[in-house]
């Protein structure tokens, strides 16, 4: 901590030695610290300063002059029980709910002026709550934030980001700024897609079905550790989900969104060989690609995780479109992925009603002012009407032995997954019955608090608990998964060659594959789209999923916690039954909501 405040207050003198030719303003140089870490994150290091040269976009997130207005609109456009249910958003009403006052942007204005950003290079989006300041040196960036930008290379995964780890702001604008991105967040998006084996056959074993409340032995190729993997096919998903006798009818109009990084990328010639293999009527099926923020998109080089996604979910859907967002992330990782990419489709007219995202964040090196940012982001995207589904990490309730500093068990969770405006997405293996993943990540988030649409639930799983775990966790924050599907055995195409591969990451599509597909079903009723899920999962939607009341999802050194009947942070309420879920679908209508058009 030492070493970095005389950082800052090195950035700092140059600052005000930098500035005598320009009239002095007190209010600018009155700095405080925003955000900071006591040391360089762990499994981070420094590479030193990044080559001359070297721009940023920062974004400068904004506090929302009614962003509880906007929350609480959420949960009443989302709540079945409420008389605005279904009366979505339109991008103008958002705006109107959480654009600053203009006097916050004149003020915010005035300090970039003083530093000299030039307002060619300053634009507002995301409903007018953030700034981007393009193309920002990085001796610029350390000026207007009293940072010391440094290029840091992940050393098991060897990327390479731009990064800081402190930064301030005058003091005059803490009340008005929320965050400011890139600078402390070091945990960059990554998937838990576990590493793809060639697929070598062999016979199926039996399942032993466990005893409920109990951690799960498997004596499958079901089993996580075991390297025989049924194969989890569409066929076998769309006949457990109870798909197969719903034709989509409304392709026209509904659309599925996959959310792509890290330069992974689809191959429509793979899409082409699997449903060949597995979807013989779609075999002329493809995807669109949508590249953002410089995103690439190499269809030679395919990656196993966008793969699977869009393999997937063209066979589960098919006819809908699917649409795959190729997200860069600047040079040297000089911008965030998640804020990049909602930065993109906050602006877009049309937005797929239904998106699934595989990519995780550790909560524990997220700063809380980033982690409520992009997750208010997220809530925008479900005051607008659309669905978006995340994945919880294959981790159970954390990796290894999760020790804090001062010598206690710790349980841990994934971001964007813990966001409350999204739906997370646990695991689960067998069938009849199906049992919670021992992979599946589930537990409680140490940042955000719990919802009431959840609150009944959780408080009848912590009831069933009791004082195991006590201390280990957060008994009053937000608890994932709130849905759950198969986790094991996925075959895969990749460069020509079948694999099998597991994780959260491959359960996610298939869940938001059912969502899109009762999303298909509404539209085709002139009805409008689900929308933010959780109310109505909560309520009335919970009885069209299956309960799965077997299985734990260890971690940490402990059993992890158990999958019981109703709620629990295994599994969620269950997994979906489409044939169910349409029989408990809201009564959503046109004459009396208003449809986004789309």
């Amino acid at each position: 901590m030492r070493h970095h405040l005389i950082s800052v207050i090195s950035v700092i003198a140059a600052i005000l030695l930098g500035s005598l030719a320009k009239p002095f303003s007190p209010r600018w140089h009155d700095m405080r610290i925003k955000h900071s870490w006591n040391a360089v994150p762990e499994n981070w290091e420094s590479l030193g300063n990044p080559l001359s040269g070297t721009t940023i976009d920062l974004y400068v997130a904004l506090k929302a002059h009614r962003e509880n207005a906007l929350i609480n609109t959420l949960h009443q456009v989302s709540d079945p029980n409420h008389p605005r249910y279904g009366k979505y958003l339109s991008d103008e009403q958002v705006a109107e709910l959480v654009s600053p006052p203009p006097r916050t942007l004149e003020f915010v204005n005035s300090w970039l002026e003083y530093h000299g950003v030039p307002s060619s290079s300053v634009s507002m989006t995301h409903g007018g709550t953030t700034l981007t300041l393009s193309g920002v040196s990085i001796m610029q960036a350390n000026a207007l934030l009293g940072a010391s930008y440094q290029l840091y290379r992940h050393v098991e995964t060897n990327e390479t980001v731009v990064r800081t780890v402190g930064y301030a702001l005058p003091a005059a604008l803490h009340r008005l700024v929320q965050t400011v991105v890139p600078t402390t967040c070091f945990s960059t998006p990554h998937t838990q897609w576990q590493s793809p084996r060639k697929r070598s056959g062999g016979a199926t074993a039996g399942l032993k079905k466990p005893v409920s409340g109990e951690p799960v032995t498997v004596l499958s190729s079901r089993d996580d550790d075991d390297d025989d993997d049924d194969d989890t096919t569409p066929s076998f998903l769309r006949s457990l989900y109870k798909m197969t006798e719903y034709t989509p009818a409304a392709a026209d109009r509904n659309a599925l969104g996959i959310v792509g990084i890290l330069n992974e990328y689809p191959s429509p010639e793979d899409l082409a060989i699997f449903l060949s293999d597995y979807r013989t009527d779609a075999t002329a099926a493809t995807f669109t690609v949508v590249q953002v923020n410089g995103g690439g998109y190499d269809p030679t080089n395919p990656a196993d995780e966008s793969n699977l996604d869009t393999q997937y979910t063209v066979a589960m859907t098919y006819p809908t479109p699917v649409i795959f967002y190729s997200v860069g992330r600047g040079p040297a990782g000089t911008t965030d992925w998640f804020v990049s990419w909602l930065r993109y489709i906050l602006r877009e007219d049309n937005i797929p009603q239904t998106i699934s995202i595989s990519y995780i964040m550790d909560e524990r090196v997220i700063p809380q002012e980033y982690a409520t940012y992009v997750c208010s982001q997220f809530g925008m995207l479900g005051a607008l009407g659309v669905s978006v589904l995340i994945a919880t990490g294959d981790d159970g309730v954390g990796k290894g032995d999760c020790v804090t500093n001062d010598g206690s068990v710790r349980f841990y969770t994934y971001f964007p997954a813990t966001c409350p405006y999204v739906t997370a997405v646990g695991g689960t293996t067998g069938s009849e019955p199906e049992f919670a993943a021992t992979v599946s990540g589930g537990g409680f988030s140490n940042i955000f608090k719990r919802p009431d649409y959840q609150e009944q639930a959780v408080t009848t799983f912590l009831q069933h608990l009791g004082n195991q775990y006590q201390g280990n966790y957060n008994a009053t924050s937000r608890g994932i998964p709130d849905i759950s599907a198969q986790a094991l055995g996925y075959p895969v195409f990749i460069k020509g060659v079948e694999y099998l591969g597991r994780g959260t990451s491959a359960s996610t599509p298939i869940v938001a594959s059912v969502i899109s597909l009762l999303n298909d079903y509404l539209i085709s009723q002139g009805k409008v789209t689900l929308g933010f899920l959780n109310p109505w999962l909560y309520g009335p939607g919970k009885s069209g999923l299956t309960d799965i009341t077997y299985g734990s999802n260890p971690g940490c050194n402990t059993d992890g916690f158990s999958a019981i009947e109703g709620w629990d942070p295994v599994t969620g309420f269950g997994t979906p039954d489409l044939q169910r879920m349409l029989s408990v679908l809201p009564d959503l209508t046109p004459q009396n909501v208003a449809v986004r058009a789309n």
